[in-house]
C-alpha cells in the first residue's frame, strides 16, 4: 500500500460540490465524446458467461470475479473490461463504418497490485467503439482520434472552470499531443522502469501517447502488459497527461486500432494463448465475422481527479482502502468516499 499526500493539499470543492462537478463533467464529456468520434450510447453487461471469450485478460494474470449462476448453471465473470465484447455488439447493432458506442463499464480488479492515489480495487471508465475501413488501420487514424479524445477532455475542463472558477489553480491541460513509441521512450530511458520512463517524458510534454503497447521491446519485456486478443500491438497505446499535484504522469486512456484475422493469429502465437482460437468470439474474428474496429477505455475517477485537483481517488470514487489510507487522510481532514 502507498499513502501520499500532498504538502499542504486540501479540496478545491466541498464533499457535496464535488458530487455535482463529478456528474456535469461526465455529462459534459461524454456529450462532447460522442460528439466527435460519432458514438452512440448503449447499455452494456456487469457480467459475461465465462466459457464465452468475451472477458478481457488484461495483462493475463489478473483473475476476474467469477460466480455461478443458480438457474443456469453456468459460470460467469464481472467484466475486466468491455473490450470484446463491444466489437460483437457492433456486429449486432450492424452499424457501418464511421460510427460506434459507447457505455459505463464498471469492474472489479480483485489482483490490483497497487492500491494508491490513482489505483482502486473498483474501476469506472467509458468503453467505446466505432468500426473503421481496412485503410483506416494506420497510425495516422490512430493519432486523429488520440488528438479528438484529447481535445474533448480540453473542451470540458474549459467548461467546467467557467462553472468552478475555484479550479484554475489545477492549471489548464494541454491540447498539444506528444507521440512517442515504447521503443523510443525504451531507448531514451533505458535504466529506467517503464512507469519512470512515462514521468520522465510527461514531465516535460504534458499530454503523452506512448505507442506500441504489449509486444516486447529490445530488452525483451513489453513496456506494459496487454492481451494479445484486442488491441493490434503496432497500432495502439496509452494517453497521459501530467499531474502537477502529484507529480506523476496520468494514464487517462487506454486504446487502440484492433486486431484483425492476421495480427490475432500472430499474436496469440506470441503471447502463447493459442487454445483462445476455441472460444467463440476468437473463431468469429478469425473467420472475418466481426467488423474491423478501433476502441478504448476512458477512467472516469481519474479525469475526475485531475479535472477537480483531487488528491487521492477515493475523493472521487467509493471503495475500499486499507487501514493505513483511511487513517491518513482522516488525519489530514480529507473525506475519502
Amino acid at each position: 500500500m502507498s499513502t501520499y499526500i500532498p504538502e499542504g493539499y486540501k479540496s478545491l470543492l466541498s464533499v457535496y460540490d464535488t458530487q455535482k462537478a463529478i456528474g456535469l463533467m461526465k455529462r459534459l464529456f461524454e456529450d462532447r465524446l460522442a460528439a466527435v468520434l460519432n458514438l452512440h450510447r448503449v447499455s452494456a453487461p456487469l457480467f459475461v458467461e465465462g466459457s464465452s471469450g468475451l472477458n478481457d485478460n488484461l495483462s493475463g494474470v489478473e483473475r476476474p470475479v467469477d460466480f455461478d449462476i443458480l438457474k443456469t448453471g453456468t459460470h460467469a465473470q464481472v467484466v475486466q473490461s468491455l473490450a470484446k465484447w463491444k466489437r460483437l455488439a457492433l456486429k449486432r447493432y450492424d452499424f457501418y463504418p464511421g460510427k460506434g458506442i459507447y457505455a459505463d463499464m464498471d469492474a472489479i480488479r480483485r489482483d490490483e497490485d497497487e492500491l494508491d492515489n490513482l489505483h482502486s480495487v473498483y474501476v469506472d471508465q467509458w468503453d467505446w467503439e466505432k468500426i473503421i475501413l481496412p485503410e483506416n488501420r494506420n497510425l495516422d487514424y490512430l493519432k486523429g482520434t488520440v488528438m479528438d479524445i484529447v481535445g474533448a477532455v480540453c473542451d470540458t475542463q474549459n467548461t467546467l472552470l467557467a462553472i468552478y472558477p475555484q479550479l484554475s489553480s489545477v492549471g489548464e491541460l494541454s491540447r498539444e499531443v506528444s507521440f512517442i513509441t515504447a521503443q523510443q521512450l525504451e531507448d531514451m530511458y533505458p535504466a529506467l522502469t517503464p512507469k519512470e520512463r512515462e514521468n520522465e517524458y510527461t514531465k516535460e510534454h504534458h499530454t503523452v501517447f506512448i505507442i506500441g503497447i504489449g509486444a516486447p521491446l529490445k530488452s525483451g519485456r513489453p513496456h506494459d502488459g496487454r492481451a494479445p486478443d484486442y488491441d493490434d500491438w503496432s497500432l495502439n497505446g496509452d494517453i497521459l497527461f501530467w499531474n502537477a499535484l502529484l507529480g506523476r504522469a496520468v494514464e487517462i486512456s487506454s486504446m487502440g486500432i484492433r486486431v484483425d484475422p492476421q495480427t490475432l493469429d500472430k499474436q496469440l502465437t506470441m503471447a502463447g494463448c493459442d487454445d483462445r482460437r476455441e472460444l467463440m468470439f476468437h473463431k468469429m474474428l478469425l473467420n472475418g465475422e466481426l467488423p474491423l474496429t478501433i476502441g478504448g477505455g476512458i477512467g472516469q475517477s481519474r479525469l475526475s481527479m485531475l479535472m477537480l485537483g483531487k488528491a487521492h481517488i477515493g475523493e472521487v470514487q467509493a471503495s475500499v482502502w486499507d487501514a493505513e489510507t483511511v487513517a491518513a487522510y482522516q488525519s489530514a481532514g480529507i473525506m475519502l468516499l
